[in-house]
């Protein structure tokens, strides 16, 4: 069985290149989040391309305990189970709904950034019932904060380009037939601004996964050091609806 790779290869006497690079010099010279870059993109990331993508990553390390990921590895970790296996419940309990709606919102923009006539588009996906990924928030219901900075900091490195300035007018567009506000969210100006930076739209879940391993991490440790017992529902939260 052979296995064609152009990401690592480690040679018989130890050494070891990551896309070509030396690994005793990437430990040396660069950072985790260079590496990353590189791993994923196959070239060194730019100053101002480092800079965006540890800001991307800072931004998605955690919301707190009471989104899925973070209450299923919190809820496995009670159980008594090991890190990684608390970790991968976390993992698992992300969904469109919850944390990897970027690569959705990277295929619309990719899809659409050269549409000629962004009304009856955004007409039409609303006659139709479908949503816009990458906008609206349960808790942060006219600006999500996050976004803001995002994009302030994808315009201070000269990161900011037509998918961003598309998603832009996308939100405008929405607004003005919407009946409710709806901000554009992390995810929207992740997928914007991932979209400007030549990712691959199937890497926009695997971005934020990356970007959210350290929060469960420090979940699943903060519930194993506090050991208040094993996390279930109160009787009274459970109604039967059977016969």
């Amino acid at each position: 069985m052979q296995f064609h790779t152009s990401i690592t290869n480690v040679s018989a006497n130890g050494g070891e290149t990551i896309r070509g690079k030396k690994l005793d010099d990437l430990i040396t010279h660069n950072t985790f989040t260079e590496t990353i870059f590189l791993i994923l993109q196959g070239r060194m990331p730019t100053k101002d391309e480092t800079r965006m993508m540890d800001a991307i990553f800072t931004s998605e390390i955690d919301h707190g305990p009471a989104v899925a990921s973070a209450m299923a590895a919190r809820i496995s970790a009670s159980a008594k189970n090991s890190v990684h296996t608390a970790l991968a419940a976390g993992i698992l309990s992300l969904g469109d709904r919850h944390g990897l709606a970027t690569e959705g919102a990277m295929t619309f923009l990719y899809h659409n950034s050269d549409h000629e006539d962004l009304h009856a588009l955004l007409a039409e996906m609303k006659q139709q019932k479908q949503y816009i990924p990458g906008l609206g928030h349960k808790l942060f219901t006219t600006e999500d904060p996050r976004a803001t900075t995002l994009f302030s900091i994808a315009k201070e490195t000269t990161l900011f380009g037509t998918h961003c300035e598309f998603m832009m007018r996308v939100h405008k567009e929405v607004n003005s037939q919407s009946s409710k506000p709806l901000p554009i969210n992390i995810d929207g100006a992740i997928a914007a601004i991932l979209c400007d930076m030549g990712f691959d739209y199937q890497l926009g879940k695997s971005i934020f996964i990356i970007g959210r391993v350290p929060g469960l991490l420090a979940h699943i440790h903060e519930e194993t050091i506090n050991d208040v017992g094993i996390r279930r529902l109160s009787p009274e939260d459970v109604v039967y609806k059977g016969i």
